[in-house]
Protein backbone atom coordinates (compact mmCIF):
# COMPACT_ATOMS: atom_id res chain seq x y z
CA UNK A 1 0.00 0.00 0.00
CA UNK A 2 1.32 3.43 -1.04
CA UNK A 3 2.48 5.81 1.65
CA UNK A 4 1.93 9.18 1.39
CA UNK A 5 4.57 11.83 1.67
CA UNK A 6 1.70 14.01 2.74
CA UNK A 7 0.65 11.55 5.57
CA UNK A 8 0.78 14.24 8.14
CA UNK A 9 -2.06 16.34 6.70
CA UNK A 10 -5.66 15.82 8.47
CA UNK A 11 -8.78 14.21 7.23
CA UNK A 12 -10.11 17.32 8.43
CA UNK A 13 -8.07 19.36 5.45
CA UNK A 14 -9.31 16.31 2.57
CA UNK A 15 -12.94 16.66 4.25
CA UNK A 16 -13.04 20.43 3.44
CA UNK A 17 -12.44 20.03 -0.41
CA UNK A 18 -15.21 20.82 -2.34
CA UNK A 19 -16.25 18.95 -5.29
CA UNK A 20 -14.81 21.73 -7.46
CA UNK A 21 -11.48 21.80 -6.24
CA UNK A 22 -9.23 22.50 -9.23
CA UNK A 23 -6.87 19.65 -10.04
CA UNK A 24 -3.92 22.34 -10.23
CA UNK A 25 -4.51 23.34 -6.65
CA UNK A 26 -4.96 19.97 -5.48
CA UNK A 27 -2.57 18.36 -2.58
CA UNK A 28 -3.86 15.41 -4.18
CA UNK A 29 -2.18 15.51 -7.09
CA UNK A 30 1.32 14.52 -6.14
CA UNK A 31 0.37 11.46 -3.87
CA UNK A 32 -2.03 10.24 -7.21
CA UNK A 33 1.16 10.68 -9.40
CA UNK A 34 3.17 8.24 -7.21
CA UNK A 35 0.61 5.37 -7.05
CA UNK A 36 0.51 5.84 -10.65
CA UNK A 37 4.29 5.06 -11.30
CA UNK A 38 4.31 2.80 -8.34
CA UNK A 39 1.14 0.25 -7.33
CA UNK A 40 -0.95 1.19 -10.55
CA UNK A 41 2.01 0.65 -13.27
CA UNK A 42 2.73 -3.14 -11.88
CA UNK A 43 -1.16 -3.28 -12.05
CA UNK A 44 -0.87 -2.41 -16.06
CA UNK A 45 1.86 -4.09 -16.69
CA UNK A 46 0.46 -7.42 -15.58
CA UNK A 47 0.12 -9.92 -18.38
CA UNK A 48 -4.09 -10.67 -17.18
CA UNK A 49 -4.01 -6.99 -18.17
CA UNK A 50 -2.19 -7.00 -21.79
CA UNK A 51 -3.48 -9.87 -22.82
CA UNK A 52 -7.07 -9.56 -22.05
CA UNK A 53 -6.56 -5.62 -24.01
CA UNK A 54 -4.83 -7.61 -26.89
CA UNK A 55 -7.57 -9.80 -27.49
CA UNK A 56 -10.35 -7.78 -27.37
CA UNK A 57 -8.62 -5.15 -29.83
CA UNK A 58 -8.18 -8.29 -32.29
CA UNK A 59 -11.58 -8.90 -31.80
CA UNK A 60 -13.21 -5.53 -32.39
CA UNK A 61 -10.47 -4.69 -35.29
CA UNK A 62 -13.34 -4.06 -37.31
CA UNK A 63 -15.90 -2.24 -35.02
CA UNK A 64 -17.46 1.06 -36.78
CA UNK A 65 -18.85 3.74 -34.41
CA UNK A 66 -22.10 2.58 -35.31
CA UNK A 67 -21.31 -0.52 -33.39
CA UNK A 68 -20.17 1.02 -30.78
CA UNK A 69 -22.89 3.39 -30.17
CA UNK A 70 -25.31 0.27 -30.39
CA UNK A 71 -23.16 -1.71 -27.76
CA UNK A 72 -23.13 1.40 -25.47
CA UNK A 73 -26.63 1.97 -25.69
CA UNK A 74 -27.01 -2.01 -24.74
CA UNK A 75 -25.17 -1.45 -21.90
CA UNK A 76 -26.33 1.48 -20.55
CA UNK A 77 -30.00 -0.17 -21.08
CA UNK A 78 -28.92 -3.51 -19.18
CA UNK A 79 -27.99 -1.35 -16.39
CA UNK A 80 -31.59 -0.56 -15.45
CA UNK A 81 -32.65 -4.18 -16.38
CA UNK A 82 -33.26 -7.64 -14.63
CA UNK A 83 -31.71 -9.69 -17.38
CA UNK A 84 -28.12 -8.19 -18.21
CA UNK A 85 -26.16 -10.83 -20.58
CA UNK A 86 -23.71 -8.24 -21.94
CA UNK A 87 -22.49 -6.76 -18.41
CA UNK A 88 -22.52 -10.57 -17.04
CA UNK A 89 -20.23 -11.78 -19.42
CA UNK A 90 -17.63 -8.87 -19.29
CA UNK A 91 -17.89 -8.68 -15.17
CA UNK A 92 -17.54 -12.50 -15.61
CA UNK A 93 -14.78 -12.98 -17.43
CA UNK A 94 -10.89 -13.59 -15.85
CA UNK A 95 -9.78 -9.80 -15.79
CA UNK A 96 -13.14 -8.38 -14.04
CA UNK A 97 -12.01 -11.42 -11.54
CA UNK A 98 -8.48 -10.16 -11.28
CA UNK A 99 -9.39 -6.42 -10.74
CA UNK A 100 -12.07 -7.78 -8.19
CA UNK A 101 -9.36 -8.78 -6.28
CA UNK A 102 -6.96 -5.68 -6.58
CA UNK A 103 -9.82 -3.22 -5.49
CA UNK A 104 -10.38 -5.45 -2.32
CA UNK A 105 -6.92 -5.83 -1.66
CA UNK A 106 -6.24 -1.81 -1.77
CA UNK A 107 -8.49 -1.60 1.85
CA UNK A 108 -10.64 0.36 0.79
CA UNK A 109 -8.23 2.76 -1.56
CA UNK A 110 -9.42 2.04 -4.55
CA UNK A 111 -13.16 2.20 -4.88
CA UNK A 112 -13.40 1.39 -9.06
CA UNK A 113 -11.04 0.01 -11.34
CA UNK A 114 -11.64 -0.41 -15.10
CA UNK A 115 -9.82 -1.01 -18.06
CA UNK A 116 -10.51 0.04 -21.81
CA UNK A 117 -9.45 -1.07 -25.02
CA UNK A 118 -8.39 0.59 -28.19
CA UNK A 119 -11.67 1.98 -29.02
CA UNK A 120 -12.54 3.07 -25.19
CA UNK A 121 -14.63 0.18 -24.89
CA UNK A 122 -14.84 -1.89 -21.43
CA UNK A 123 -12.63 -4.75 -21.31
CA UNK A 124 -13.14 -5.35 -17.64
CA UNK A 125 -14.30 -4.17 -14.32
CA UNK A 126 -14.09 -4.16 -10.28
CA UNK A 127 -17.85 -2.65 -11.04
CA UNK A 128 -20.41 -2.31 -13.13
CA UNK A 129 -19.80 1.28 -15.10
CA UNK A 130 -22.82 3.04 -16.14
CA UNK A 131 -21.81 3.14 -19.61
CA UNK A 132 -19.74 0.33 -22.13
CA UNK A 133 -17.77 2.81 -24.35
CA UNK A 134 -15.51 5.67 -22.46
CA UNK A 135 -14.10 6.73 -25.70
CA UNK A 136 -15.57 10.37 -25.79
CA UNK A 137 -14.14 10.60 -22.29
CA UNK A 138 -11.23 12.54 -20.87
CA UNK A 139 -10.42 9.33 -19.09
CA UNK A 140 -9.67 7.51 -22.22
CA UNK A 141 -9.20 10.53 -24.88
CA UNK A 142 -6.42 12.00 -22.65
CA UNK A 143 -4.78 8.80 -21.92
CA UNK A 144 -5.21 6.27 -24.55
CA UNK A 145 -4.46 9.08 -27.53
CA UNK A 146 -1.92 11.06 -25.48
CA UNK A 147 0.29 8.03 -26.22
CA UNK A 148 2.96 5.91 -23.50
CA UNK A 149 3.11 6.97 -19.65
CA UNK A 150 0.33 9.26 -20.63
CA UNK A 151 -1.32 10.33 -16.92
CA UNK A 152 -4.93 12.30 -16.36
CA UNK A 153 -6.30 12.76 -12.69
CA UNK A 154 -9.80 14.23 -12.84
CA UNK A 155 -10.72 16.58 -9.93
CA UNK A 156 -11.75 15.89 -6.66
CA UNK A 157 -15.70 15.02 -6.88
CA UNK A 158 -17.66 13.98 -3.37
CA UNK A 159 -19.09 10.77 -3.41
CA UNK A 160 -23.01 10.99 -2.49
CA UNK A 161 -23.54 7.92 -1.38
CA UNK A 162 -20.53 7.39 0.22
CA UNK A 163 -20.06 10.75 1.39
CA UNK A 164 -16.50 10.59 0.53
CA UNK A 165 -14.03 12.63 -1.78
CA UNK A 166 -12.71 10.48 -4.64
CA UNK A 167 -10.79 11.73 -7.93
CA UNK A 168 -10.59 8.86 -11.07
CA UNK A 169 -6.64 8.34 -11.85
CA UNK A 170 -6.33 7.20 -15.57
CA UNK A 171 -3.53 5.91 -17.43
CA UNK A 172 -2.60 4.65 -20.65
CA UNK A 173 -1.72 0.92 -20.96
CA UNK A 174 1.20 0.00 -23.15
CA UNK A 175 2.35 -3.68 -24.53
CA UNK A 176 5.27 -4.04 -22.56
CA UNK A 177 6.75 -5.89 -25.89
CA UNK A 178 6.21 -2.93 -28.77
CA UNK A 179 6.02 -0.14 -26.07
CA UNK A 180 2.77 0.37 -28.50
CA UNK A 181 -0.62 2.14 -26.65
CA UNK A 182 -3.37 -0.52 -26.45
CA UNK A 183 -5.82 0.50 -23.94
CA UNK A 184 -6.09 2.66 -20.74
CA UNK A 185 -6.96 1.78 -16.60
CA UNK A 186 -9.42 4.29 -14.52
CA UNK A 187 -9.42 3.60 -11.14
CA UNK A 188 -11.20 5.44 -8.73
CA UNK A 189 -9.81 6.87 -5.64
CA UNK A 190 -10.50 7.53 -2.38
CA UNK A 191 -8.94 10.98 -1.68
CA UNK A 192 -9.17 10.82 2.19
CA UNK A 193 -7.69 7.65 2.42
CA UNK A 194 -4.72 8.04 -0.17
CA UNK A 195 -3.95 11.41 2.15
CA UNK A 196 -4.16 9.45 6.21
Amino acid sequence: MLKSPLKTMSVALAIAMSASFALADGPHEGPMTELANGDVQKLITNPIVVDAIKAQNEKHASLQQANIDKMDKEWRAETGAADHPMIDAVLGNALSAHLKQVKEGSQGLYTEIFVMDNKGLNVGQSDVTSDYWQGDEAKWQKTYQAGPGAIHISEVEEDESTQRFQSQLSMAITDPATNEVIGAVTIGVDVENLLQ
